[in-house]
């Protein structure tokens, strides 16, 4: 299989095997009007199997979103057809508006205009945890 090089853009890479729909979906990628390739499963020296998503075009990425669904992912800039800037990724300690709050007695219920924000409390076990009402976090399923 191939897939045409880009020429600006953004390749988010070593995306762990099976979380790549997800980066997908929680990014809105669907939405863009720009060719978005998703691999999934490719063959990694480092990984085994691995994901990648390439945006063949000059777009803003939420770096947190990947952070949480997968911290070991890489994003690749490219410019001109050349690697301009690879970001390692972390896990955000504050992640806003990218999981909503799944409590009916959260204040996010009946303030609807409050942002959806998530502390991390457990680096370990990559638990998230609202922080009105202390509620563990989840990413919506697709």
């Amino acid at each position: 299989m191939t897939v045409d090089s880009i020429k600006n853009g953004v390749v988010i890479d070593h995306i762990t095997a099976g979380k790549g729909m997800q980066i997908y979906e929680l990014l809105g990628l669907g939405s863009l009007d720009v060719t978005v390739a998703i691999m999934k499963n490719v063959s990694s020296t480092k990984l085994g199997r691995k994901d990648i998503i390439k945006i063949d075009g000059d777009v803003e990425i939420n770096l947190d979103v990947i952070g949480y669904v997968d911290p070991c992912a890489t994003v690749n800039i490219i410019r001109n057809s050349s690697l301009v800037e690879k970001k390692s990724i972390d896990m955000p300690v504050l992640l806003t508006d990218v999981i909503k709050c799944k409590n009916p007695r959260c204040i996010t219920t009946t303030e609807q205009e409050l942002p959806h924000v998530f502390r991390l409390a457990d680096r370990e076990n990559h638990v998230y945890r609202c922080i009105y009402c202390e509620t563990k976090g989840e990413a919506k399923k697709g």
